[in-house]
């Protein structure tokens, strides 16, 4: 393949009709055989986008049963005619671990044959070859034993696993190290703000939590859903109020945000089902920022609800990338002990 022209963005690897970047592509070439600018990875370890696997965790439970092959056995449909892991529902995929197999001669990501580690680019866009149907996997967490094969191009984003946590910690950490990292930023542009994270006790919020705090947020305020989740996070110190709400229900949620101490300065959403919009606007004090980080969200509810609400906030959409944001994610963990404490517990 020496002789051929790739593309940094992978539109080489495109099987599609039309050009399009590869996560918006229906079908991407899989094959092993690298252009000058890819590398591939050894894939040991999927970890499946959350919103991705709680849609298919609804779509095959029936009676209150669920059925777990089915689920692994889409997931393998899905790669196969795709190329990649695109939830065809979320649009959402999720990111892999797995070992440095072979460098590109031009490949200007900085890895090594034989290092470890973890993709930080999403799996909607990268080449991804399933060879063992997922047999190890019994579809119960997000995480998937996998062995295969997958590319990355030569602007995908790779980070070495740390040595001081295990995989699956580090995995569990890495999916969602751009939350803190962007949460910091904007938290920084305000004086002593108010924070309101909505799904505080899951991994992208309770990291949030941590780096708007170091960022100078005065006043934390978590919203969960469940009693037994602020419970557990009571106990982090991570938020100065833990509140209960359905995050779907805008009046219920802004009510639980101005009892806490709210409307917030700036308003994080890190929960994995759709409809949380218009709550989030109505918790978010006017000038105010609301961060979208799921991949439930759906833009026009946001954009068409703001200005249906005349509501003067901006609105961003967490695109996964902060530069250094891995590192920052990774000390956050290390010096917040509590927050191991959490992920350890929903893995």
């Amino acid at each position: 393949m020496q002789g051929q022209n790739s593309d940094p963005t992978g539109l080489h690897r495109v099987l599609d009709d039309v050009p399009v970047l590869p996560q918006a592509a229906q079908r991407l070439d899989t094959r092993a055989e690298l252009w000058p600018d890819e590398t591939r990875i050894r894939v040991e370890r999927l970890n499946l986008d959350a919103a991705s696997f709680r849609q298919l965790e609804r779509k095959h439970t029936n009676d209150g049963v669920t059925d777990r092959s089915a689920i692994r056995d889409e997931v393998v449909s899905i790669v196969a005619t795709r190329g990649k892991m695109q939830n065809p529902e979320t649009g959402s995929g999720g990111m892999l671990i797995g070992t440095v197999e072979e460098v590109g001669a031009e490949s200007r990501l900085g890895l090594r044959v034989g290092d470890r580690v973890a993709t930080l680019v999403s799996l909607t866009l990268t080449p991804l070859v399933i060879e063992d149907g997922l047999s190890a996997w019994d579809g119960t967490t997000e995480q998937v034993p996998c062995t295969g094969h997958a590319v990355l191009f030569g602007r995908s984003i790779a980070a070495v696993l740390p040595d001081d946590f295990p995989d699956e910690l580090a995995l569990s950490i890495m999916d969602v190290c751009g939350a803190p990292a962007l949460t910091s930023r904007v938290v920084e542009k305000y004086d002593a703000p108010t924070v309101a994270v909505i799904g505080g006790g899951g991994k992208s919020g309770s990291l949030s939590l941590a780096a708007a705090r170091l960022a100078g947020g005065a006043q934390m305020i978590a919203v969960v859903p469940t009693e037994a989740e602020a419970t557990r996070l009571r106990e982090t110190g991570l938020a100065d109020e833990v509140v209960l709400a359905d995050a779907r229900d805008p009046f219920a949620l802004r009510e639980a945000v101005e009892k806490a101490g709210g409307p917030a300065d700036v308003t994080v959403v890190c929960v994995d089902v759709p409809g949380c919009e218009g709550g989030a606007i109505l918790a978010t004090a006017s000038g105010g920022t609301v961060i979208f980080f799921s991949m439930a969200t759906s833009f026009p509810a946001a954009a068409l609800g703001a200005e249906g609400l005349a509501a003067d906030v901006t609105m961003l959409i967490g695109n996964g990338f902060v530069p250094g944001h891995a590192a920052q994610a990774l000390d956050l963990v290390r010096s917040t002990p509590a927050i191991r404490t959490l992920f350890e517990g929903r893995q």
